[in-house]
């Protein structure tokens, strides 16, 4: 029996499902877990680390090729699912997480320009936004709105596909955290394709999950063992969420999510609940560097978990509140969409967000007044030393 044989693939497929995407899930697991210390050995080899600066989380110079390990491992996952002929946009991603792979590996290695890096995204989205298994031309009511022109919902998902890859890249601060989001938006994915029969998708969603929970055990070491995901990881995470956000949007009305109370008119904003950690961290940095006078693209110190690391939270106790955040919040906005309409349903998010918002701001001026707080080391002979050649005009010449 060849087991890549398309007749083979199917018939497993269809007769053990369950089994087919549990082992999916493993072979993603297993591969990423071989792949990610072969990675870490080259780099260690080449010397290629991370530099330390003044927004840097972390303390040691690190390796951030766990993209390598990923792209590797999507693509072999996504050429064997393609083998069952179930789908034709295996194809189009393969092609759209290459181009971004290619834009992330070379920041990772030198520094891409923020002009290439926009540009990767927008050629690798236009692979998807044309694919006739993503055609959006329905909003399900949500707002009033059904029906759309085709050049809007092209321009929608242009939209949505670029801010999610950007999203996603932003929140990839600290150990753990984007690892953590991606596991929590993949498996509520996976379980909504699921439940309308969406097989492929499911495939693809805890493909994903296998290779993060794989990458958490390097990315949570302190040892010579501690890799990042990079932006060679982040951007084709980011890109692979859009695209299953896309399938969420797009799919038909399906009673089987009527049967759990959930309304058609409301899935935009169940997708905005599932992707509310990006999105909102996002969303709120710039509202911050705005009113602050900042470009919105400035880097800084404001985002989601440096409020937490400032009141002495670890990186995994960060990560691990911001993923039980956002499960909370998805699990209230499902719970709350069975009986509210699109409008209230939008008010109610809005307010959410706000509470939430205002509730890091108070977490934000603990912090400040935490360090206000702590008392002045004495200044070591070095430091008075370094000092005063820096007071002294002729040094400093």
């Amino acid at each position: 029996m060849n087991i890549l044989d398309h007749q083979v693939l199917l018939d497993l497929f269809r007769g053990y499902y369950a089994i087919f995407a549990a082992g999916t899930f493993l072979l993603a697991f297993c591969l990423t877990w071989y792949f990610i210390p072969k990675v870490l050995w080259v780099t260690k080899e080449k010397k290629l680390v991370t530099e330390i600066n003044h927004r840097s989380s972390h303390k040691l110079e690190v390796p951030s090729f766990g993209g390598v390990a990923f792209f590797l491992v999507l693509i072999l996952i996504i050429s064997v699912l393609q083998s069952l002929r179930t789908s034709f946009t295996g194809n189009h991603l393969i092609i759209g997480l290459t181009f971004l792979f290619m834009a992330g590996l070379k920041d990772d290695l030198v520094v891409s320009s923020a002009k290439l890096k926009f540009i990767s995204q927008v050629f690798a989205a236009g692979f998807i936004i044309f694919s006739p298994e993503l055609s959006m031309l329905d909003l399900h009511g949500f707002l009033g709105i059904g029906e759309i022109p085709l050049i809007i919902g092209y321009g929608l998902k242009l939209l949505i596909v670029v801010a999610l890859i950007n999203a996603y890249n932003l929140i990839d601060g600290i150990d753990g955290l984007a690892g953590i989001a991606g596991i929590v938006i993949c498996s509520i994915f996976a379980l909504a394709f699921y439940l309308v029969r969406e097989p492929y998708f499911v495939l693809l969603s805890v493909s994903a999950v296998g290779i993060l929970a794989a990458f958490l055990r390097y990315n949570f070491s302190n040892s010579h063992r501690k890799m990042f995901m990079g932006d060679g990881g982040s951007l084709i995470i980011g890109f692979l969420i859009a695209f299953l956000s896309l399938k969420i949007l797009v799919m038909p009305e399906s009673p089987e999510l009527l049967k759990i109370g959930f309304l058609p008119e409301n899935r935009a904003l169940f997708v905005l609940a599932v992707l509310f950690l990006p999105i909102f961290d996002t969303l709120r940095v710039i509202l911050i560097r705005l009113s602050d006078g900042k470009s919105p693209f400035e880097a800084d110190r404001n985002h989601l978990h440096h409020v937490l690391l400032d009141n002495n939270l670890s990186h995994k106790k960060a990560s691990l509140v911001l993923g039980g955040l956002n499960i909370l919040i998805i699990a209230v906005c499902i719970l709350v969409s069975r009986e509210l309409n699109s409008l209230w349903m939008s008010a109610f998010c809005i307010f959410l967000f706000l509470v939430v918002g205002v509730m890091f701001e108070m977490l934000k001026k603990r912090a400040q007044e935490l360090k206000q707080a702590e008392p002045r080391r004495p200044k070591g002979i070095r430091v008075q030393l370094r000092e005063l050649v820096r007071e002294n005009s002729f040094f400093s010449l």
